[in-house]
């Protein structure tokens, strides 16, 4: 055999793994382009209404991710352990099943106390010394965001049964809809057209968590008619839960919550620094961390490829194959992220008109403003998609307590301190500033953790 065979078996390998996740991935990233999309027109729709209301919903849209992002993330741990039983083959169908079923209980046990727990925030928002003008209606927006909360978590663990099982469309057609549905619903309840009530920002709470609802619901109907999808009757003998199965998905699931809110609590604390400084530049920041949000959700739909990818070979015990899929999400995360980069550096004032009328004087300053803060999201673009995707591979192993360590350190003890200690001298921007320090570390460090769990002879710590 010629030296180049060994070579182009490689080359061929990571071709194709490569083709895999990207077919996973392209669905996965629109799907959750489109579920942050749902948030993006409440900012977008919300703004028409004036600076107020959209620092409100700012404030409001951070404090009830709190509840989204643990349900989201105990969902997610569905996705690692269908994949990881595939992979192995041995009891499929029944590890499945066990596994959509009780991340369904998980998001339920996990969600609803969060609702309850976010109901009353008036007394903490004063606390926090905001504008007590905003209080009121920044309540008013989490109570009807909140309940939200759980059916989103539902439909994640579909979704994740699903792509999984590499039929990722369902999920993107039933969040197009759900879109389309939040989109209309925020034009009747918050403007209050077709004789609707005029709800102004609790309107587009409103109208999240029916669409949502509309989501779960559509995913339910195609697990049971799908012929390939019914096979593993997840949802067959739903009330049977198990309690070891179900401190199974919490044990994995929690983690990858608690780090998804880690990296909100990144996101939310710095809102409240921003809030502190004026309302003008919460504003503004507002509409360059939704620009971010919405290049972020991209590379989570290559994350949740990639986790898949890196799950499926773990269950086969191919370490050679969980070196590949790794390298394919951090390479699809780098390419994708230089690009959005350049977009913002070079387009920022161009993104700033879809959310505010740069001719109405009322809001020139902030326009400018949320122009300039976009050329520092363009810097932690590509960190911020290595750390994502990185995390996404230990969702694959099962290394999500250390997932959460790395997010504990980079968000919490280096990011947001960074951010309080900057926004002394350099306001705004100093916050922003503690953004790239803080994704930096967490890139570094869940790089360094996928390198040394696939080198040899670290590799052993994989399934023989």
């Amino acid at each position: 055999m010629s030296r180049s065979g060994p070579a182009a078996a490689a080359r061929a390998a990571w071709l194709a793994d490569a083709r895999a996740t990207l077919a996973l991935a392209l669905p996965l990233a629109a799907t959750q382009l489109l579920e942050i999309s749902l948030n993006t027109t409440d900012v977008i729709m919300v703004g028409w209404l004036g600076p107020e209301a959209l620092a409100a919903v700012a404030l409001g849209s951070g404090i009830q991710m709190i509840a989204l992002m643990l349900c989201i993330g105990v969902a997610i741990a569905v996705a690692a352990l269908v994949s990881q039983a595939r992979g192995g083959r041995l009891r499929h169908l029944t590890e499945t099943r066990l596994a959509v079923r009780h991340g369904l209980w998980a998001v339920t046990v996990v969600g609803l106390p969060m609702a309850a727990l976010l109901w009353n925030t008036a007394p903490a928002l004063r606390w926090l010394g905001q504008d007590p003008a905003l209080i009121p209606m920044v309540e008013g927006y989490i109570r009807a965001a909140v309940l939200g909360a759980v059916p989103a978590g539902w439909f994640t663990v579909m979704r994740s049964f699903l792509a999984a099982l590499e039929r990722p469309r369902p999920g993107l057609v039933a969040m197009a809809f759900a879109f389309v549905l939040n989109a209309g619903l925020n034009w009747l309840l918050i403007f209050g057209n077709l004789g609707f009530p005029a709800l102004g920002a609790v309107g587009a709470g409103v109208a999240s968590t029916i669409s949502n609802l509309a989501s779960f619901l559509i995913l339910v109907v195609f697990v049971l008619v799908d012929r390939t999808a019914r096979r593993s009757h997840v949802l067959g003998a739903f009330w049977q839960v198990d309690l070891d199965r179900l401190l199974t998905v919490l044990r994995l699931g929690a983690p990858i919550g608690l780090t998804l809110l880690l990296e909100l609590g990144l996101f939310t604390g710095a809102a409240f620094l921003v809030g502190r400084i004026g309302a003008a530049e919460l504003a503004a920041h507002q509409i360059a961390l939704q620009v971010g949000a919405v290049t972020f959700m991209v590379t989570i739909g290559i994350s949740q490829a990639t986790t898949v990818r890196v799950g499926y070979a773990y269950g086969a015990a191919d370490r050679d194959g969980v070196r590949r899929c790794g390298q394919v999400g951090f390479a699809l995360a780098v390419l994708f992220m230089s690009t959005t980069a350049l977009t913002m550096a070079l387009g920022n004032t161009y993104i700033v008109r879809l959310f505010l009328d740069e001719n109405d004087p009322a809001v020139a300053d902030v326009a400018r403003l949320a122009a300039h803060l976009l050329l520092f999201a363009a810097m932690f673009q590509i960190v911020d998609g290595l750390q994502v995707v990185g995390q996404g591979i230990l969702r694959g192993l099962n290394d999500t307590r250390v997932a959460l360590v790395i997010a504990s350190v980079g968000y919490w003890l280096i990011g947001l301190p960074a951010s309080a200690i900057l926004s002394g001298p350099f306001g705004v921007e100093g916050v922003w500033i503690g953004f790239v320090i803080g994704l930096t570390i967490v890139a570094l460090l869940c790089v360094g953790r996928f390198l040394m769990l696939t080198r040899e002879p670290a590799a052993a710590r994989l399934p023989a």
